[in-house]
């Protein structure tokens, strides 16, 4: 083996994959990016500012979106200056709120103080070794496919749980742990457009669409599961490409796992038989599991007492509150389990012991934190500077005098959303910024709102992996380095663009299919739309 090979941890230093990784691994530190790019769009801003970049369109709704200008009937968003003395003020006075308000920031560290407690004690590595420890290897891939794109239910809590927790358990069978963390990546991150049911992203998206869709129609109304077959759709045609790339492309280039692991985690491996204790801890980790759904059951279920249900709606809206109460349940889930198996296997005495495993938890979260500083401000300060919805809007107007098909249109808006994800992740952002043209665009063009959603949300998935600069790819990145430290931005990027190519690929192909054959997308949801008389042009 060269020395080059040596240096890129035993990795056959040639190909395509090779060189990406090489490229890659020359780009700073995430954090440093988002400082570049929040200079780069100070500077920007202002030039927009200067040659006055604007964008408008005709606005029927009764409130206009953030940031915009509606007057006689005309919404306008006009480029903003980030030196401006508004936007210098809102900076300093704001930077507080614009840390915290920073959505995957709250989010994970509140399922970090139950995740915490449950990793320390021992409750996951003793699930793992009790249930999968004689699973074939054949049919880890799939499971982790499949598990990872439904356990968005349980928002950003994915990313802090799932993903190392298929390191784990790789390894706990020999096979390369950073195999295992690219798989569920691929498909928490990668695969974030499919699931099993309908959740609480499906709330959120379809919201900011009901508001656009009463541009045209404003009867409409949002179904929340409005694209159910279509989600569901593509978990069954992810699923093999997760288990394809992962077993024939990802581990063979990885090759066998040497053992990279500190002297904790290979004495974690180690023990793989369950003991005593540790079988007590998990009977009482399940009993203390099953309380925790029954006591939210009972909030949604119990006669005159149901505050995770919101009783003014009707049909599937009445679920939000559950929904939003997922993050705080899994939270909840994670630490009563870990403290009852602590207490039944005999890792939890005190209740000192409990604390010291969350602040324990929070302590490796330090350069997550930091990261996220910067990239809640960069999010924060694009939207100041009202480039996202200009550029939003001439895009859509761009598309519309093609007069394209309706499967190339949706294959267009899913293209322009994936661009959009490699510099912005958060994806109520970006819709939030795109519906009020695209919707009612579409709806004119005879494509329903259901429709439109579905291929934004498609377009937003399988760029996650693709781009340092989604915010919990330093996350991952840290994961990784947990098992082998040479890892670097290149390394992981490399791991993850086969995975990317064949999402993307696989993706324009099933929405134009579905545009194409005219399949429904849920409930009550259909790819076509009839718009009103005076708007068809009757």
């Amino acid at each position: 083996m060269s020395q080059s090979e040596l240096e890129s941890g035993g990795r056959p230093n040639r190909g395509f994959l090779a060189i990406v990784e090489r490229l890659g691994n020359l780009l700073p530190d995430p954090i440093m990016i988002f400082v570049w790019l929040i200079a780069g769009l100070m500077a920007f801003s202002a030039l927009g500012a200067a040659l006055g970049w604007s964008a408008s369109f005709a606005f029927t709704g009764t409130e206009a979106p953030p940031f915009g200008l509606l007057k006689d009937g005309v919404l306008t968003f006009q480029a903003q200056s980030l030196f401006s003395e508004e936007n210098i003020t809102r900076l300093f006075t704001e930077m507080p709120r614009t840390l915290t308000g920073f959505a995957p920031l709250g989010t994970v560290l509140v399922v970090i103080f139950g995740a915490a407690v449950a990793e320390r004690v021992g409750l996951f590595s003793a699930l793992i070794r009790a249930s999968l420890r004689n699973a074939p290897r054949v049919i880890l891939t799939p499971m982790v496919a499949v598990v990872g794109m439904t356990s968005h239910h349980a928002s950003d809590a994915a990313y802090v749980v799932f993903i190392p927790l298929a390191g784990l358990l790789y390894a706990s069978v020999g096979r390369h742990p950073l195999v295992g963390i690219a798989a569920a990546f691929a498909a928490v991150s990668g695969g974030f457009a499919g699931n099993i049911t309908p959740g609480q992203i499906d709330v959120i998206l379809f919201g900011f669409t009901q508001e656009a869709a009463r541009i045209i129609d404003p009867a409409w109304t949002m179904n929340p599961l409005g694209n159910w077959w279509f989600i569901l759709g593509i978990v069954a045609v992810f699923t093999p490409i997760i288990w394809f790339v992962t077993d024939r492309i990802v581990e063979p280039r990885l090759g066998a796992w040497g053992g990279e692991a500190d002297d904790g985690l290979k004495a974690e491996l180690a023990r793989s038989a369950v003991t005593d204790l540790e079988a007590r801890g998990l009977r009482m980790a399940g009993v203390a599991a099953l309380g925790v759904v029954l006591a939210f059951a009972a909030l949604a279920l119990w006669p005159g007492y149901t505050p995770l249900i919101d009783e003014s709606k009707t049909g599937p809206s009445q679920l939000q509150p559950l929904y939003g109460a997922l993050v705080g349940g899994f939270m909840l889930l994670f630490l009563t389990s870990g403290i009852a198996f602590g207490v039944g296997a005999g890792t939890v005495r005190t209740t000192q012991d409990v604390i010291e495993k969350m602040i324990d938890g929070v302590k490796v979260m330090a350069p997550y934190i930091v990261f996220v500083f910067f990239a809640a401000h960069f999010v924060a300060m694009f939207n100041w500077s009202r480039l996202g919805p200009i550029a939003a809007i001439h895009g859509a107007e761009a598309l519309k005098v093609l007069a394209l098909p309706p499967a190339v249109l949706l294959v267009s808006v899913q293209g322009f959303s994936s661009l959009l994800d490699l510099f912005i992740g958060s994806a109520s952002a970006k819709w939030s910024a795109m519906a009020p043209v695209v919707v009612p665009m579409f709806m004119l063009l005879g494509i329903s709102p259901e429709m439109t959603t579905a291929a934004y949300r498609m377009g937003d998935s399988y760029t996650n992996i693709m781009t340092p600069l989604m915010a919990y790819f330093p996350l991952v990145l840290g994961f990784c380095r947990r098992w082998t430290p040479s890892t670097g931005v290149g390394s992981l990027l490399a791991l993850m663009l086969p995975y990317a190519l064949g999402f993307m690929v696989v993706g324009m192909a099933m929405t134009m299919a579905w545009a194409h054959f005219d399949l429904p997308l849920g409930p009550g949801a259909q790819v076509h739309y009839t718009p009103p008389g005076a708007l068809a042009g009757e």
